[in-house]
């Protein structure tokens, strides 16, 4: 029996990054010898076992036999036979396709060193056609890291499994999974790019790849394109460090400028509500969480009514603070507010210059909620309490934000 720390683990170690999380392969043993020596067994589609101690995950060294369409489509063959060698030129990608033995010598059969060295993501073999969830895997992997390049060999097969229509058999459930890890990467932008550059995003997220090349006001939108100015979006809330909702809401906040007639171009307005059922329908088919679908539906229907905040009267501002439902919901306001404020800054020149609105817009909120409703309903006449609450959180907010 062998043991190898492989993939990820090998890679970021020889990259200087943090180790997260260590996978192991091993060789030479079967089912009955892991179970012997009190490993636990939780591979559902393979043969993976947890250490005993670490709970870490211990792999049996496998080969794969495609059977049929999609990413499930495998036969798996685990057996005392089966070499390192075997097993890794099975992996995606290169970089991931390196083992070390417990004495730490690098085994490295495919020239993941190599492709280290150049910034390259090159898959290892023709085997990577064979699973469709490995298109999006480069992708994130570009999103982690941005200075890589796709291989020219590895993007062409990428583009022939979407031609083919493989890239169909994927679940929804796979599919937000690899797109929200890829949006917490550190340059979420080059998700998007790569799977533009294949013809899966128009695939995946067709709502997406239909904002580029759609122009917006120059003199708002110094970037011009709508795809270009997402892209930059992204990368903002990634730089800020804002969590997955906040991303999502993100990417999906411009979707009603795609279906803005082209006759109308430059001018997008009421993109706003336009865009409301393309979040819903992106958000329902990709099983997205609902707290990510909640924020991203108030985010595309409110973000340009707070970009005019710094011109609501005290009654504008109440409307937009129970519109995005802020009273119930300060934390999802919070959120809202730093959507907006990722949209903003996302735009060349934009970078330093203060979203005024977001304070305006938390002032207000903390002004109105300053009312005591209790004894504002004590004193109103029968029937009259939500109209008179309404009238005093108006002029709460009034008082506070002098025009």
């Amino acid at each position: 029996m062998q043991v190898y720390v492989v993939g990820g683990a090998v890679r970021d170690r020889l990259l200087g990054l943090p180790v997260q999380d260590r996978d192991h392969v091993v060789v030479g043993a079967t089912p009955e010898d892991m179970a012997r020596l009190g490993f636990r067994p939780v591979g559902r589609d393979f043969p993976v076992f947890l250490h005993p101690e670490t709970q870490e995950e211990y792999a049996l060294a496998r080969t794969e036999r495609k059977t049929a369409r999609g990413y499930k489509g495998f036969q798996v063959y685990a057996s005392p036979e089966v070499t390192l060698e075997q097993d890794l030129i099975r992996r995606d990608l290169t970089i991931n396709a390196m083992a070390e033995a417990e004495d730490g010598r690098i085994i490295d059969p495919y020239g993941g060193q190599r492709d280290l060295a150049a910034k390259v993501l090159r898959h290892v073999s023709a085997a990577f056609a064979e699973d469709p969830l490995r298109i999006l895997r480069v992708a994130r992997f570009a999103a982690r890291f941005p200075d890589f390049g796709v291989a020219p060999e590895t993007l062409e097969l990428m583009r022939a499994m979407v031609r083919s229509g493989e890239i169909d058999a994927l679940v929804p459930e796979r599919v937000w999974q690899e797109i929200s890890r890829g949006l917490m990467e550190g340059r979420p932008s080059r998700l998007i790019e790569v799977l533009r550059d294949c013809g899966a995003l128009a695939k995946l997220l067709p709502e997406v790849d239909a904002l580029f090349g759609v122009p917006q006001d120059p003199a708002k939108h110094p970037e011009i394109d709508t795809g270009v100015h997402l892209l930059r979006v992204l990368d903002w809330a990634a730089a800020q460090g804002h969590e997955l909702p906040v991303r999502y809401a993100a990417l999906v906040h411009d979707l009603g400028k795609g279906l803005t007639p082209r006759s109308r171009w430059p001018d997008h307005n009421g993109h706003e509500a336009a865009g409301i059922a393309a979040v819903r329908g992106v958000s329902t088919r990709l099983k997205v969480p609902t707290d990510c679908k909640e924020l991203a539906l108030t985010v595309a229907r409110w973000h340009g009514e707070a970009h005019r905040a710094d011109r609501l009267d005290a009654a504008g501002l109440l409307a937009l603070l129970e519109a995005t439902d802020a009273f119930r919901r300060p934390e999802r306001f919070e959120q809202f507010l730093l959507a907006c404020a990722d949209d903003h800054h996302g735009r060349p020149g934009y970078e330093t210059r203060p979203f005024s609105q977001a304070e305006r817009l938390r002032q207000a909120l903390t002004a109105a909620r300053s009312v005591d409703a209790g004894a504002v309903a004590a004193a109103a006449p029968a029937g009259g309490i939500p109209k008179a609450i309404h009238a005093a959180r108006t002029a709460a907010i009034a008082a506070a934000l002098p025009s």
